[in-house]
């Protein structure tokens, strides 16, 4: 019986082997590209790992419903090494994880803004967005890709272009800013977060086209993002911002998020705002 099946079953069991192989075979499905065998366990995996913030929520939250074990908030900020997660998850086994229900179906309508002549429409993002959020991320700057996703890209992979796109609305929400093209639609901005494991805050990141920059397309998105956060019940939202963005960090203040520095990280900054 492997880890997940175990994991499934209340009250069994799970010794620390299962428990290791199965957080790294949740980093290998989130990372594909890594190999698990040269993860050293009593490192910080995210220097090993290209795990962007929302990625590393994606693990945690993914051993936990893959073991059915919980891991409080608390908790989860201060763990960096696979060594930790193994830890915390065996000693909270008797705690189980219970996943986000589904949203009810709607609950997320689409809305139309006039930003100058242009009718931008914000709407859930959809699997058939895929191609849409290629071009999107494609179009960017190298200094607000770099931006957006904190390492130096040029396009996104398949996997980061499906697990972009084919999000569930409920752990992982994710708005569009879409127009109309050269008579082809066209994603213009995207806003997404992601449920903290505790399952009481989220984790946020936005991104807007450039030349759509200074517009209020993104205070646009962010407002929206927040509405469902709130009505959501979440207590707190976060995210990571380059400390030398200084665009952001004023429209996070302006958003009524605070400024953390990062214990760890220098060149990053944590901003935090309570719904």
């Amino acid at each position: 019986m492997d880890a997940g099946a175990r994991g499934e079953q209340r009250g069994t069991w799970v010794d620390t082997a299962d428990i290791r192989k199965a957080v790294l075979e949740t980093i290998a499905s989130i990372a594909p590209e890594t190999d698990p065998q040269h993860i050293r366990c009593d490192r910080p995996l995210r220097r090993q790992v290209d795990l962007d913030s929302m990625d590393w929520l994606n693990v945690l939250a993914g051993v936990q419903q893959r073991l059915s074990i919980a891991i409080a908030d608390a908790d989860a900020g201060r763990l960096t090494t696979v060594d930790e997660i193994v830890a915390c998850l065996a000693s909270r086994q008797a705690q189980p994880f219970e996943p986000p229900q589904p949203a009810a179906a709607g609950e997320l309508p689409a809305s139309r803004h006039m930003i100058g002549t242009t009718a931008v429409t914000l709407r859930p993002i959809r699997p058939d967005d895929l191609p849409l959020e290629a071009d999107f991320v494609r179009r960017l700057s190298a200094e607000t890709r770099y931006q957006r996703f904190l390492v130096t890209v040029n396009e996104l992979s398949d996997r980061k272009l499906h697990y972009f796109t084919e999000v569930d609305q409920v752990r992982h929400v994710a708005l569009v800013a879409a127009v109309e093209r050269d008579g082809r639609p066209a994603i213009v901005g995207v806003a997404r977060y992601i449920v903290a494991p505790a399952g009481d805050g989220c984790e946020f990141a936005v991104a807007v086209d450039d030349s759509w920059q200074g517009t209020g397309l993104a205070g646009i998105l962010m407002n929206a993002l927040i509405g469902v956060a709130r009505a959501r019940g979440l207590a707190t939202m976060e995210g990571t911002v380059l400390a030398t963005n200084t665009r952001m960090l004023k429209f996070t203040r302006q958003l009524g998020f605070s400024r953390q520095r990062h214990p760890e990280d220098r060149e990053t900054v944590r901003v935090v705002r309570r719904l």
